[in-house]
């Protein structure tokens, strides 16, 4: 089971879980909570931001805007240096992401941790690198 967490204000967790591909939205007084669960996939992610949700549903670029591949290689770059933060103390980046480049993870767990990527550079004026889109 993988556990994955990142920052104070985001929880992502690649799981085991059994059930079949579901998508969940419920918010609490301080965060907004996206869980998604896909057995094919065995793996599950958990995003906890304030708004996060938001930002997904009016904001973001609909799925199957981008390839897997163009999330797969952002994120893999983004990872990088937002784990390299995490090792320098930063105050931002509380946690290392555990993500492998060498599992297929699917479209929508890239998709997730993509846009999730994108709106905590524009959330926080943070720059890991590269574009990033401004929407």
């Amino acid at each position: 089971m993988k556990n994955i967490l990142l920052s104070a204000l985001f929880l992502l967790v690649l799981a085991s879980c059994g059930s079949s591909k579901t998508v969940q939205n419920s918010a609490n007084n301080e965060s907004d909570k996206i869980v998604i669960a896909n057995d094919s996939l065995e793996y599950e992610v958990i995003i906890i931001d304030s708004g996060f949700s938001t930002y997904l549903a009016t904001t973001a670029y609909p799925r199957n805007y981008y390839s897997q591949s163009y999330l797969e290689n952002n994120n893999v770059f983004w990872i990088r240096e937002y784990n390299a933060r995490v090792r320098q103390g930063k105050s931002l980046y509380e946690l290392e992401i555990d993500y492998d480049s060498n599992i297929d993870y699917g479209y929508e767990v890239n998709y997730l941790l993509y846009n999730y990527l994108v709106y905590f550079q524009n959330k926080h004026n943070q720059k890991l690198g590269g574009y990033v889109p401004l929407r």
